[in-house]
């Protein structure tokens, strides 16, 4: 049972949109998938609460006081949703948990300057090769696409693709639905820019 953990100490990078996505994306291919959130402001609980009975079933990985209950039998994919600020014995507890760690990141030099202690520490540790990026709300044919990667180059950690700045994240989300959920000709430019990100969760 893969667990896929979303991960960035910075806050207001897309670490939901990631994890609700990914969810999706599961259940979509008929995974039975949960969805637990241990940041306070429990923004993919929330989303979860909005997501119709009629779309493929996500269940949460209830998570109390920071304890997580063992995913009920049957389960095949777990996607976790952290919070700013995970750092310390925090994130080594959670990469004890994951079999890949996602971190959603903006080109940014502030949220690069945020995220580079975190981002060195990761490719400090062994399970490096569980760690992939993912440039958020990019153009992948903008120079700054082009320093993420060289950065992340130096540091040996995979850009695994970049998202677009596009409403359609927005828009889904306030009905608790991912790209998957709707007719392909709604998402398919988004889509594609999550190919790579999938197949390396998948490995």
């Amino acid at each position: 049972m893969p667990v896929i953990v979303i991960a960035n100490p910075k806050g207001g990078v897309g670490k939901s949109t990631i994890a609700t996505n990914l969810a999706g994306y599961f259940a979509k291919q008929g995974h039975k998938v949960m969805l637990g959130d241990i940041d306070i402001q429990q923004s993919s609980r929330a989303w979860l609460a909005l997501r119709p009975p009629s779309l493929p079933p996500i269940a949460a990985w209830e998570i109390a006081n920071g304890h997580m209950a063992k995913p009920p039998k049957g389960t095949t994919h777990v996607v976790l949703d952290t919070p700013a600020g995970l750092n310390g014995s925090r994130l080594d507890d959670v990469m004890k948990l994951a079999d890949k760690l996602v971190v959603p990141l903006q080109a940014s030099m502030f949220d690069i300057l945020a995220t580079q202690e975190f981002l060195q520490r990761l490719a400090g540790r062994q399970e490096k090769n569980q760690v992939g990026v993912v440039g958020m709300r990019i153009n992948v044919r903008t120079r700054a696409a082009d320093q993420l990667a060289h950065y992340m180059g130096n540091l040996g950690l995979p850009v695994l693709g970049y998202l677009r700045d596009t409403q359609n994240y927005v828009q889904l989300a306030a009905h608790g639905a991912t790209l998957w959920d709707v007719a392909p000709s709604r998402a398919e430019r988004d889509v594609e820019q999550w190919q790579e990100l999938v197949n390396w969760v998948q490995q």
